[in-house]
């Protein structure tokens, strides 16, 4: 049996739509449905069916969906385990949208000169998602906001950037301290559920700071371009470049902020800890280059 149909398979369950499962394999819809049938032809049972517009699993896809996830998985692990102490094998990672485009990149180029037998996953996601998806054993590793609380000793962690909170503000704003600006410009507020969020909500809440509230977005690069429209002020972490192309609009430090941890969160266990090793090992060649802590304040950007 071919475990590239098996995928097929779980990919369609887990998206309940063929063409959104198309589009995430990479394939064409009749390709996939191709795969489909053949998988149940060999397993001589129809493993899902049509509700209106989604496909969902039929009794006995639903009784194989779990099987055939570990298939697939063991599958995978069988080129990490027969390598040995070599990192090998399918990571598994998940990354926030801001280490996505500026963290994994250069650790990825990195890694790929040492290890070029490894080959990656790339889930993008919320800081809470990721941990939760490290944690249940859904992904090897993920760069995201460090927790509020104790990790458990199942995963490990390392914080490779801090950063420190800013205040945005529009252009037109110079020579107004951060007091005068968050009082009299309407905020534009960081999503609450999100950890960074909370840092913001804590750092608001420690120093009596009142807010026009207005809007609360959980995207930092469109936060930053509502500020850059004139649309109001915001506090945010002095997250990793690149920013946005093309803003024009003031960037002031905050004293006394707490800083938002950002780093890699791991699993400490399993047939690709080699492999989750070495790449960790790369995050860690972060923390040591100048180039990977904060970000200079600046007095503005265009």
């Amino acid at each position: 049996m071919d475990t590239r149909f098996l995928e097929t398979f779980i990919v369609i369950a887990d998206c309940g739509s063929i063409a959104e499962a198309a589009r995430r394999l990479n394939l064409s819809s009749a390709a996939l449905a191709q795969r489909l049938r053949a998988l149940e032809a060999d397993l001589g049972h129809s493993l899902v069916v049509r509700a209106g517009r989604t496909v969902q699993p039929t009794e006995e896809g639903l009784a194989i969906l779990e099987h055939a996830r570990n298939l697939v998985q063991g599958a995978r692990d069988l080129r990490a385990i027969a390598a040995g102490s070599v990192p090998s094998g399918q990571l598994r990672l998940g990354a926030t949208a801001t280490s996505l485009v500026g963290h994994l990149p250069r650790i990825i180029a990195g890694l790929g000169q040492r290890h070029p037998e490894v080959e990656y996953f790339i889930e993008p996601g919320s800081s809470v998602d990721l941990y939760h998806r490290v944690i249940g054993e859904e992904l090897d590793a993920a760069l995201m906001i460090r927790p509020r609380f104790v990790i458990p000793k199942s995963a490990d962690w390392l914080t490779f950037r801090k950063e420190p909170l800013v205040l945005l503000a529009p252009p037109g704003s110079e020579g107004e301290d951060p007091g005068k600006l968050l009082a009299t410009h309407r905020f534009i507020r960081y999503d609450r559920s999100q950890w960074g969020g909370q840092i913001v909500d804590k750092y608001l809440r420690d120093n009596a700071l009142e807010v026009r509230e207005w809007l609360e977005l959980d995207a930092l690069d469109a936060i930053a371009a509502m500020v850059d429209r004139g649309l109001g002020v915001a506090i945010v972490p002095d997250w990793q470049p690149p920013w946005p192309e093309g803003l024009c609009l003031r960037k002031l430090p905050l004293a006394r902020t707490e800083v938002r941890e950002v780093g890699v969160l791991w699993r400490t266990s399993g047939a690709r800890l080699p492999a989750v090793r070495a790449f960790v090992a790369e995050c860690r060649s972060l923390a040591d280059d100048p180039a990977g802590g904060p970000v200079p304040q600046d007095e503005g950007l265009s």
